[in-house]
C-alpha cells in the first residue's frame, strides 16, 4: 500500500463540510495540509485543530484570482519546494440560479448564473493551471476535482450549480490527457461525484427543522438503493486513493461515491 505520509497537499473550499471532514482524514494519514478558503476564522479554527495531528499551514485566497493564487504558490514552493496533490474541493450555488417551485427557467438570474458557473468551472480550472504547473515540471502529481450527480442527468432547480459541474467534470478529462500526453505518465487528474451528503448548503433542501425528510429529500432515498443519504468520512477513502500511487494507471475517470444513486433508473 502506498502511503501519503509528507505528501504536500492543497485542498481549496477548506472549511466547507466534506472538505473539513477530509482535512482530518489526510491529517491521520500524515500529509502535509494546505488549507486554502474565504474566511481567515473558519481556517484558523481548522488549522488549530488539526496542527495536533500533522504540519497545517493555510491561506486566504479567492480561487477566482490567478494573481491571487500565484502568491500563494510561490509561498508553499519556497516553504516546501514541491506540489504532490491538489485537491479542488470548492464550488457552490446562489439563489438566482436555482430555479424554486414556484418559478420556471425564464426568471433565472443571469447574473447569479454566470457566478455559479465560474466558480464551479473556474473555480477548478485556476487552481489546476497554477497548483499543476510544479507537478508538470517535475513530472509527477495528482489532481482530484469534485463533481456531482447534478451532472449525468437533468436534476430539478439547480440549474447553474449543473452547469457548471458539467462543464469541470468534461474540464478534468481534458486536463488529464493534456498532462499525460505533454508532461508524462507521472500525473494524474480524476474526480469524485459526490452523491448526497448533508451538508450547510443543501441542507434545508433535504431535511425540516424536525429532522424529517422534505419532499425533495423523500425522492432522493426513493432513487438511492442504499436508502440513506451519506457520511463526509464516506467519500475519504476514495480520495486518498486517487491521491495516491494505488492509483498510478488511472486517469481522466469520474467516480461515483453515490450509495447507487447513479446506477439506479428508478424502476
Amino acid at each position: 500500500m502506498f502511503s501519503l505520509q509528507n505528501k504536500v497537499i492543497i485542498l481549496t473550499g477548506a472549511t466547507g463540510s466534506l472538505a473539513g471532514s477530509l482535512a482530518f482524514s489526510l491529517a491521520n494519514a500524515k500529509a502535509k495540509i494546505i488549507l486554502l478558503g474565504r474566511s481567515q476564522d473558519l481556517l484558523n479554527v481548522l488549522v488549530a485543530k488539526l496542527s495536533q495531528l500533522t504540519e497545517v499551514s493555510s491561506y486566504v485566497v479567492n480561487v477566482l484570482n490567478r494573481d491571487s493564487l500565484e502568491r500563494v504558490k510561490k509561498s508553499i514552493m519556497d516553504k516546501y519546494g514541491q506540489i504532490d496533490v491538489l485537491i479542488n474541493a470548492v464550488g457552490g450555488n446562489l439563489p438566482g440560479a436555482v430555479i424554486s417551485d414556484d418559478q420556471s427557467i425564464f426568471d433565472i438570474s443571469e447574473t447569479d448564473f454566470d457566478e455559479v458557473v465560474d466558480l464551479n468551472l473556474k473555480g477548478t480550472l485556476l487552481p489546476s493551471i497554477v497548483f499543476g504547473k510544479p507537478m508538470s515540471e517535475k513530472g509527477k502529481g495528482a489532481i482530484v476535482n469534485y463533481s456531482s450527480m447534478t451532472v449525468k442527468q437533468a436534476m430539478t432547480r439547480v440549474v447553474g450549480y449543473s452547469a457548471g459541474k458539467a462543464a469541470m467534470e468534461n474540464f478534468t478529462r481534458w486536463m488529464a490527457v493534456e498532462m499525460a500526453i505533454k508532461f508524462g505518465d507521472g500525473i494524474r487528474v480524476n474526480a469524485v461525484a459526490p452523491g448526497f451528503f448533508i451538508g450547510k448548503q443543501n441542507q434545508k433542501l433535504l431535511l425540516n427543522d424536525d429532522g424529517s425528510l422534505t419532499e425533495r429529500g423523500k425522492k432522493i432515498i426513493q432513487n438511492t438503493p442504499m436508502k440513506r443519504f451519506g457520511e463526509a468520512k464516506e467519500l475519504n477513502g476514495a480520495i486518498h486513493f486517487l491521491c495516491s500511487e494505488n492509483a498510478s494507471f488511472i486517469t481522466g475517470i469520474v467516480l461515483p461515491i453515490d450509495g447507487g444513486f447513479s446506477a439506479f433508473t428508478g424502476v
